[in-house]
């Protein structure tokens, strides 16, 4: 049997372990901008979701599925960026579009949306929004240091 040069359960001489904390530090540093990407993904959800919780998918169903779209797309890309935050500086720009996709939606989709519409719309857009800014924020500010 070999003679082991230290204790069980000390991991420091693995030839991985200088990788491992590399990873684990990279990691740490997005860990503010992974819980804003799965605001993201909850968002997504309301949105997709919104036409049948605000009851204006029966008279706008053109709104309903625009939300419903954009929504599942949302928290898909929620879901990759928290997965993979360090890649998702360019992502975030698409998020921020679909969010003001969803303000201007209920006047370019339908034209007389009713208020419950507007106002989900316009202030789930606007979280939206407000999510992308930040996460953009938080790894532009990472990246400096």
């Amino acid at each position: 049997m070999a003679d082991v040069s230290h204790r069980p359960g000390d991991i420091s001489g693995h030839p991985d372990a200088g990788e491992m904390r590399d990873r684990y530090a990279r990691m740490m540093q997005t860990r503010g901008v992974t819980a804003v990407e799965e605001l993201v993904i909850l968002a997504g959800l309301y949105a997709a979701v919104s036409g049948w919780t605000v009851h204006f998918a029966a008279a706008k169903p053109e709104l309903a599925i625009s939300n419903l779209i954009v929504g599942i797309a949302l928290a898909g890309l929620g879901l990759c960026m928290s997965m993979a935050p360090e890649r998702s500086q360019d992502l975030n720009f698409v998020v921020l579009l679909l969010g003001a996709w969803l303000i201007v939606s209920p006047w370019v989709v339908s034209r007389d949306a009713g208020t419950g519409a507007i106002l989900s719309n316009v202030i789930t857009g606007a979280c939206v929004c407000l999510f992308a800014l930040t996460a953009g924020g938080l790894l532009m500010s990472k990246r400096r240091t």
